[in-house]
């Protein structure tokens, strides 16, 4: 399954539609994931005529409901668990505290996040922790192309990247690609390291 994510897209803003790069970052994915600050319900619009769209609350989307957002989100996919809130800050705090705080303890083997509008990407203590920055207001700067995520989950595997959307005119795009050293295996969805769960 491959799953795209993005987050803090603030429109209405100085635009009122996502750039086309990001339809074709994820012209093949089976999902879309929004971590918050949507800010209008027809950005979810316009993700789902790509795919299939479910999203978190962001702190600027309040005043207005939409079944496709909740809160939290939580998911399984091909034996995977992911967990998407949209601040989790400061993200660095151990991944045991990130999950009693925000998803009442619950277990995930992927955090996607957002809020920072920074992209960040990490395998620690078993987890997958992944903020695909902002598509439009990458580095907290001004509307330019930022950033976007992608998620591929095989059979318990779980690979993931961060893109760069391209370059605006006069705009230099602050984001950074950024990727897994190699797939991250999960063993009964318990998000375990692959040495852990090769021998189990």
């Amino acid at each position: 399954m491959r799953i795209g994510l993005l987050t803090d897209t603030h429109l209405p803003g100085e635009r009122r539609a996502l750039w086309d790069e990001v339809a074709e970052a994820f012209s093949d994915v089976d999902l879309i994931l929004h971590a918050g600050d949507i800010v209008t319900p027809s950005v979810l619009d316009w993700l789902e005529d790509i795919a299939p769209t479910l999203a978190a609350r962001g702190n600027n989307d309040m005043g207005w409901e939409d079944p496709r957002m909740a809160d939290r989100q939580i998911l399984d996919f091909d034996g995977v668990r992911l967990a998407m809130v949209h601040d989790m800050e400061p993200e660095e705090r151990p991944v045991r505290e990130l999950m009693d705080r925000y998803l009442g303890g619950e277990r995930a083997d992927v955090l996607i996040t957002g809020h920072t509008h920074f992209e960040r990407l990490s395998y620690r203590d078993g987890i997958v922790q992944i903020n695909s920055g902002s598509p439009t207001h990458p580095h907290l700067w001004s509307t330019r192309l930022g950033t976007v995520g992608l998620l591929e989950l095989s059979r318990g595997e779980i690979d993931a990247r961060v893109l760069r959307l391209g370059e605006t005119p006069g705009r230099p795009n602050p984001g950074v690609e950024l990727q897994l050293d190699e797939p991250v295996r999960v063993a009964e969805g318990l998000g375990v390291a692959p040495s852990e769960a090769e021998s189990s």
